[in-house]
């Protein structure tokens, strides 16, 4: 009897364990998950708690077919993982499942989320496909809009968000409007998040913001904490705020782009003291320490100012050169690009190059009026060997020097013009030439970006076409072929809100691309 109520005993303790293993989702239980909602209502939490070690991925959709799929994350035994669902409408129902593969390949069964509203609305943003023929050859993923409000104008408009290609927000930043803080941009860093540059005009204050696509902050690095950290590693420079750009590099440090300002008495043209407004670059690590600065002041001549004083250079782009790991600035007021000797953080700060009307670069053809002027949104398009370089550049094209002796101001429109530009470059013998170009017959007179897609495709934004009155757009996105007579693919139009920035990303997830 004593050994029979053992073995019963026994029997019954074992099943409760594996029951409790199993409803905590360990040894021996398939994997437990779950569904929530977070703070962004276009965005779920799938939680999920498993036994073995494994990738977990989650695909969803509008049906059962999916379609789109977020980045693979490593999974320990006996581990959880939340996993940020974003990509979706607002007010609609989702489907979504996750996938484990590892030891055991795993399927969940399917769940539904239903998406939230907008807690603002958008601009008005229209989509044409103006050659249906050409259709196919649109490239995948999706939109990101950096919008900048226009005076007079609404103040609640959403102003950081991303796209479908067919014009529907997936993802937005509420940025806090309300309290006076704005985005002038955003980047996706390679972990996922989001960082935006924020800035608030009342307070005189501006900072970086890192999010997750939830929303929740992880950290934000300010103007005046940079500050503070410059002081206390002995850098004798002092920013007077973010602006325009930053750049994450792929170690974690970060490239911040302030403005700085030093006096000066009796400049020619200036007489009496004039506190200038220049550049300067800091290198932060991935603590926000600063491992090196780069000033303006120290390497450029403070009597070149394209555009008078005190806005001296206007930068408004940092990017990285990978074949030499040295940053290219785009100087907005001086015309120029510059490379400098970054060399990843070891480089002495000088200037190797200045490309543009004027510079270290000979123009094929000797035609001034095909250099780029007062730029915006330069990229390497591709690094192919050696010395050579493909650079795209929105081509502004204030101040331009046109060939019929003419210059254009914005007094008189008919003078000036906005390019899409690709340029080749030489760096050995210090030669560029225009590889490629389209005018689409605007002059947009600020902001703007341009890519080359990964179809072969250009993609550029109009911040600010200077259209015929009672149109309602306020800037246009373009998705045209690379041909000398390119055809617009596609066209994104966009009311009541500049793009000061609007590029093609493949999805909201490194490392995966969207194809509807």
């Amino acid at each position: 009897m004593r050994k029979i109520l053992s073995k019963a005993f026994y029997a019954t303790s074992l099943v409760m364990l594996c029951n409790l293993l199993e409803s905590c989702g360990g040894m021996g239980g398939p994997p437990k998950t779950s569904v929530i909602a977070t703070k962004n209502p276009l965005v779920a939490q799938y939680s999920i708690t498993a036994s073995s070690a494994g990738q977990a991925t989650v695909e969803f959709g509008t049906d059962t077919r999916y379609g789109r799929q977020t980045a693979t994350y490593p999974l320990s035994a006996g581990g959880a993982i939340n996993i940020l669902v974003a990509g979706m409408k607002a007010n609609s129902t989702y489907h979504m499942r996750a996938q484990l593969k590892g030891e055991t390949s795993w399927t969940d069964e399917d769940h539904t989320f239903s998406t939230g509203a907008l807690p603002s609305p958008p601009p008005k943003l229209t989509i044409t496909r103006p050659n249906p023929s050409l259709s196919s050859m649109e490239n995948p993923g999706i939109e990101m809009l950096s919008l900048i409000g226009v005076k007079p104008g609404p103040s609640n408009m959403l102003r950081a968000l991303f796209t479908d290609r067919d014009a529907n927000p997936i993802w937005y930043y509420d940025v806090g409007l309300s309290q006076g803080d704005v985005p002038t941009m955003m980047k996706l860093l390679p972990n996922g998040h989001i960082v935006l540059l924020m800035s608030n005009a009342t307070a005189k204050t501006s900072w970086l913001r890192e999010v997750d696509l939830a929303g929740n902050t992880i950290r934000e690095l300010s103007a005046a904490q940079l500050n503070t950290a410059l002081h206390s590693a002995g850098f004798n420079l002092v920013g007077q705020g973010f602006h325009h750009d930053f750049l994450p590099l792929d170690n974690g440090h970060w490239i911040v782009l302030t403005s700085v300002n030093q006096s000066f008495t009796n400049l020619p043209g200036y007489p009496g003291a004039t506190v200038v407004v220049g550049d300067a670059l800091v290198d932060v690590d991935q603590n926000f320490n600063p491992v090196w600065t780069w000033s303006a002041f120290d390497h450029l001549n403070v009597n070149r100012h394209l555009n008078g004083l005190p806005d001296w250079t206007h930068s408004n782009a940092v990017i990285y050169s990978a074949s030499d790991g040295n940053l290219l600035l785009s100087m907005r007021n001086q015309a120029w690009i510059l490379k400098i000797d970054y060399a990843d953080g070891a480089g002495t700060g000088n200037v190797l190059w200045r490309l543009g009307n004027g510079g270290d670069f000979s123009l094929r053809g000797g035609d001034p009026a095909q250099w780029f002027y007062f730029q915006h949104f330069p990229t390497l398009i591709s690094q192919p060997s050696g010395s050579q370089d493909v650079l795209g550049v929105w081509d502004n094209g204030n101040l331009r020097e046109n060939a019929d002796g003419t210059s254009c101001n914005q007094n008189l429109a008919t003078a000036c013009y906005s390019r899409a530009t690709l340029f080749q470059l030489d760096e050995s013998t210090r030669t560029a030439t225009l590889q490629w170009q389209d005018l689409p017959g605007f002059f947009s007179f600020w902001g703007g970006s341009l890519n080359q897609l990964g179809n072969g495709n250009i993609e550029f934004d109009l911040c600010a076409p200077l259209v015929p009155p009672g149109q309602g757009v306020i800037s246009e996105v373009q998705e045209v072929t690379p041909a000398s007579s390119p055809q617009v693919v596609w066209k994104m139009d966009i009311g009541t809100l500049n793009a000061y920035r609007a590029y093609r990303i493949p999805s909201l997830y490194p490392g995966v691309t969207w194809k509807y």
